[in-house]
C-alpha cells in the first residue's frame, strides 16, 4: 500500500514498568513481550502493510538516539522529533504534516510503540481492512474484542455496518467502572479501544480544523517552517504554548464521522507488569521468569524479572518480583498498577537518580 503511511508513536515516558522503564529508558525500549525491545518488535510486524520508506516514528529529544540505535535501518528523517511533549494529538499532527509533504493522497496509521500482537499477519490484514475504510472519510479505530471486564480500558460501542469489515462508532466511553463495564462485555455491542487509528491526512486535519482549533492553527504555522531549520524555536515555540491533550479526547470523542474495525490478533497494551503472563511463557506452576538468576521454590503464578546477582523466591503466590540492578520491587500483581506510587515515595526521598 504505497499511499499508507504507519506512524508509531514513541514520545511516552510511563512509570508503569518502573524500576525497569526510566526517563531515559522507558516501556517502548524494555524487551517485555520477547527478545527485542517493544518499539522493534512494532517496527518488525510491518513488514509487507507498506513501503520500509514510509514507516515513520514521533519521539521525543531526549529518545531519538535510542531510536536510531534500535532501529538501525530507518531513515533518519523519518525518525519525527517533538519539540515539545504534548501528547498525543500535537504528535499526530506533526506527523500527518509529514506525510503531506511526502503523499498529498497518504493515509496515516497510527500505532502506539509498546504493544504486544501476537499475529502479526492478522494484525497488517487489519489495518489494510481499516485504510480501505479510512479512504471514505471515516477516521478509523481498531476495537479489540473485550475478553473480560477490564476497568483499565477506554471502550467503544459499535453501531451499523460499513464496508471492509468497519462499523460506524455510536460513541467512546472512558474508563468505565466495574458495573458498567460487565454490562458493557455482556451486551456485545462494546469494543476495548485499543489507540491505534487510521485515517487519510486531509482527514484529520480538516478535523483538527474543527475540533481542535488552536491545534490546526499551530500545524498551519509549521508546516511552512518544516523545511527552514533557522525557524526551529518557531516551531518549539508553538509547541509550548498547544494544550497537552489526547487524540482520543480531542478529536475522536468529537467526530461524527468515525469507524472502528472489530479485530482480535492477540493484542495485549501491557498495562503493567502482571500482563507480562498474558505474552510470556509460564511454567508448571504459572510462574513466569525472566533471567538466569532466579531460583523459585514453592511459588505460583509470580511474574519475575531477575538481574546480575542470585535472587531466590519461597512460597510466594501471584507476586512480582523485580531486580533491576540498583532498585528492587516487590509487589503483589493485584496492586501492579500501583507502582506508580513507589515512583511518587521515591521523588519525594528526593532519590531521581532511581528514576
Amino acid at each position: 500500500m504505497n499511499h499508507l503511511f504507519p506512524v508509531i508513536i514513541a514520545g511516552g515516558s510511563g512509570t508503569r514498568f518502573w524500576p525497569l522503564s526510566r526517563a531515559a529508558r522507558p516501556k517502548q525500549f524494555l524487551a517485555l513481550a520477547s527478545a527485542s525491545p517493544l518499539i522493534a518488535d512494532t517496527a518488525r510486524r510491518l513488514s509487507g502493510l507498506a513501503p520500509a520508506k514510509n514507516v515513520l516514528v514521533v519521539c521525543g529529544r531526549a529518545h531519538a538516539r535510542s531510536v536510531h540505535q534500535i532501529l538501525p535501518k530507518l531513515p533518519a528523517a523519518n525518525v519525527l522529533v517533538e519539540p515539545e511533549a504534548r501528547n498525543t494529538a500535537a504528535a499526530i499532527g506533526l506527523a500527518t504534516l509529514h506525510v503531506q509533504r511526502r503523499d498529498a493522497e497518504g493515509t496515516l496509521a497510527v500505532l502506539p510503540s509498546d504493544h504486544a500482537i501476537e499475529d502479526a499477519a492478522a494484525f497488517r490484514r487489519c489495518l489494510s481492512a481499516a485504510a480501505e475504510v479510512a479512504q471514505q472519510g471515516y477516521l478509523v479505530t481498531i476495537g479489540i474484542r473485550p475478553t473480560r471486564s477490564e476497568t483499565g480500558f477506554g471502550y467503544i460501542q459499535i453501531g451499523e455496518p460499513l464496508t471492509a469489515g468497519g462499523r460506524k462508532v455510536k460513541r467512546f466511553v472512558e474508563k468505565p467502572d466495574p458495573q458498567a463495564a460487565e454490562q458493557y462485555v455482556r451486551s456485545g455491542e462494546f469494543l476495548w479501544n485499543a489507540g491505534i487509528f487510521v485515517f487519510r491526512a486531509d482527514a484529520i486535519r480538516e478535523a483538527f480544523r474543527r475540533h481542535m482549533p488552536e491545534l490546526s492553527e499551530a500545524l498551519d504555522a509549521i508546516s511552512g517552517w518544516l523545511s527552514q531549520s533557522r525557524r526551529a524555536r518557531e516551531v518549539s515555540r508553538s509547541f509550548r504554548k498547544l494544550e497537552p491533550i489526547s487524540i482520543d479526547y480531542g478529536v475522536m470523542q468529537k467526530a461524527d464521522n468515525l469507524a472502528v474495525l472489530p479485530a482480535d490478533f492477540g493484542w495485549s497494551d501491557l498495562g503493567s507488569f502482571s500482563s507480562i503472563a498474558e505474552v510470556r511463557s509460564s511454567d508448571e506452576h504459572g510462574n513466569v521468569v525472566l533471567g538466569r538468576a532466579a531460583e523459585l521454590i514453592d511459588c505460583r503464578e509470580c511474574v519475575v524479572f531477575s538481574g546480575q546477582r542470585p535472587l531466590a523466591l519461597v512460597g510466594l503466590s501471584r507476586m512480582v518480583v523485580v531486580d533491576a540492578g540498583d532498585v528492587v520491587l516487590v509487589v503483589p500483581r493485584g496492586e501492579a498498577q500501583n507502582v506508580r506510587k513507589a515512583v511518587q515515595a521515591f521523588k519525594a526521598r528526593g532519590w531521581s537518580r532511581y528514576l
